[in-house]
């Protein structure tokens, strides 16, 4: 629950906010849709710009129910089962949500659709759509035993099963952002079996190994997670950044551009792990983004790259040794095998990502035996979130992805 006194303080802020509303800074019909957008979910925001969906319920082997959205086909494609399905996967707390917010025009499910694509919009245990179990609810600490390990190891193979027996499609493309690629590493370092079911796969700032991170945050949270950590289980929080009401307040009422000392703020809050570039960022749509981001993740998630920040490396989850004894039959957690995912993989990379740097893309890339691309961004401030939010991204980053996506 909320503290009280931030609660408090956030409805001042919103308070003041509208009291300093001139008559010229009413909304605007453009300002009411984008404040309605903030509150629409990933159907309804479908529905609103005239793309159809769906909503699937993926079961995985240890027993989470995901949800999984569907646009199976856009405007300029009409129903058919000839289409091939593009699985999108998200990252570090969000959801299906941030590959259409940007609208028809800029969203990347949009953009796959309009090019003939079936495509999936999958969503991580733990998250705002994905927030239920066989046995378990989200009061239970064990729900929330999980890193993007379990994301890797057993969400992913569920999605993909699901998503080829669904279509009647053998194989499928996939498309992942930041944590979505790291989990498709592990999927693939562990499921050689599933290798031919990818027919190419497309990683968006791959993140697997991260020396050379320029988080500032991230790197405090290495420094000290196991105290964090620690401290978390004792006072019973599993959950980082869960998606929040007031959140959705704070993105309609204060982090507009009519309110720049506010819309700062936000913008910090909102990028302190990934960092930011303002000159990519389209201002108007900070509500929207706002009013769907963060979607939650687990407390292991952060502690899993805290760990392999530390120790420089891709190893499996560190539950101490002890336990890893018990689990690996080895004090250290075994390294993931990436020399062993044989799936034709493309890099999408950047000079100004704070979490993928150049130099260890380019040390993973030279792991993977079967890289069939690396595509640097051209745009020297081009950062981790702007694959999903930049004004710019389809010239930038989609349109090249497409023409990989064609060739396969």
């Amino acid at each position: 629950m909320m503290p009280l006194r931030f609660a408090a303080f956030v409805a001042v802020l919103v308070a003041f906010a509208a009291g300093t509303v001139r008559a010229s800074d009413e909304p605007s019909e453009m300002d009411k849709s984008f404040m309605e957008d903030a509150r629409l979910n990933f159907t309804q925001l479908a529905t609103k710009y005239g793309y159809p969906s769906e909503i699937h319920t993926v079961r995985t082997s240890d027993g989470y129910l995901l949800t999984v959205h569907r646009i199976p086909y856009g405007k300029a494609c009409g129903p058919g089962k000839d289409k091939v399905p593009v699985l999108l996967q998200h990252g570090l707390f969000c959801s299906s949500d941030d590959f259409i917010i940007m609208g028809p025009k800029k969203g990347l499910g949009y953009i796959l659709a309009d090019e003939c694509y079936d495509v999936w919009l999958g969503n991580s245990r733990g998250n705002s759509y994905s927030r239920k179990h066989v046995s378990m609810n989200v009061k239970n600490k064990k729900f929330w035993e999980f890193s993007w390990h379990e994301m890797g190891s057993h969400d992913l193979p569920a999605m993909i099963d699901y998503i080829t027996k669904k279509t009647g499609h053998p194989s499928i493309h996939y498309v992942g952002h930041s944590q979505g690629t790291t989990q498709f590493f592990i999927f693939g370092s562990l499921h050689p079996q599933y290798h031919s079911k990818i027919r190419s796969a497309h990683a968006l700032s791959p993140v697997a190994f991260m020396k050379n991170l320029k988080s500032p945050a991230l790197r405090a949270l290495t420094i000290f997670h196991k105290p964090i950590h620690t401290l978390c289980d004792l006072v019973g929080i599993h959950e980082f950044f869960p998606t929040c009401q007031f959140l959705n307040l704070i993105g309609m009422n204060i982090c507009k551009e009519q309110y720049p000392a506010f819309q700062a703020i936000c913008q910090s809050v909102l990028f302190l792990i990934a960092g930011s570039n303002p000159a990519l960022l389209n201002a108007t749509m900070l509500p929207v983004i706002i009013g769907h981001t963060p979607a939650g993740a687990s407390t292991r998630q952060l502690v899993h790259y805290a760990q392999g920040i530390q120790k420089d490396g891709f190893r499996m989850y560190d539950h101490g040794a002890l336990k890893n004894i018990v689990k690996y039959g080895s004090i250290e957690p075994p390294s993931y095998k990436l020399d062993k995912i044989n799936i034709p993989i493309a890099f999408y990379f950047s000079d100004n990502d704070w979490l993928a740097d150049v130099k260890d893309v380019d040390r993973l890339a030279d792991i993977l035996p079967n890289l069939i691309g690396k595509f640097r961004i051209h745009h020297k401030l081009f950062g981790h979130l702007d694959y999903l939010w930049a004004v710019d991204v389809k010239p930038l980053v989609y349109d090249n992805l497409i023409k990989v996506l064609r060739r396969y």
